[in-house]
């Protein structure tokens, strides 16, 4: 009798020990869930921008040509729970009407920012990623787009400076052959 009770006994120690491992288990992978979903620090930054800017913007056709020059706006909105930006914009080049909508956001467990880009001038997406720069205030990132003229990939790098409270200034750079090669810049006035 004894011998049985004493193999009962280390059974439950057994199957205590092993329940509070897998509840330790699941309060860190709860944790690590939490953390992948809460809205933070980066996501704040984003917000800091919401609201409607004015869009000053210069783009270059072509290298050593002059560029064109035009105006727009974009309304910048939270969504999902303040976990991504979405931003509106209405432009116009050489005469046409320009319309695109973002989705900018910063994945929690990459640790870098993202940005997702589609527009009435094309059928595609333009996906890119990169860190963020503290010290300057920038977002970089880089991605892939096909050039709708020879259908081979582009690699693109764009940067967003937060230079004060009302004014942002991006940049849209193609990387060809190792050699960068500016595309447009926009200075971003908060209205």
């Amino acid at each position: 009798m004894k011998k049985t009770t004493i193999l009962f006994l280390l059974a439950c120690i057994s199957l205590i020990s092993i329940g509070s491992r897998a509840l330790a288990q699941d309060a860190d992978a709860m944790k690590k869930y939490t953390d992948f979903m809460t809205p933070g620090d980066m996501q704040k930054i984003l917000a800091a921008a919401n609201g409607k800017w004015s869009e000053y913007i210069t783009l270059w056709m072509a290298p050593g040509q002059p560029p064109s020059k035009s105006t727009g706006t974009v309304d910048y909105k939270m969504i999902l729970g303040g976990r991504y930006q979405q931003g509106n914009i209405s432009a116009s080049f050489n005469g046409m009407p320009y319309e695109a909508v973002s989705i900018t956001g910063y994945d929690n467990m990459k640790k870098l920012f993202f940005s997702s880009y589609v527009d009435n001038m094309g059928t595609g997406v333009l996906n890119m990623e990169g860190p963020y720069d503290a010290a300057t205030k920038t977002i970089t990132l880089t991605g892939i787009e096909l050039d709708p003229m020879t259908g081979k990939e582009m690699k693109m790098r764009e940067t967003l400076k937060m230079v004060d409270d009302h004014t942002q200034v991006t940049a849209m750079y193609d990387i060809t052959g190792g050699k960068e090669i500016k595309l447009m810049e926009i200075t971003f006035k908060h209205i």
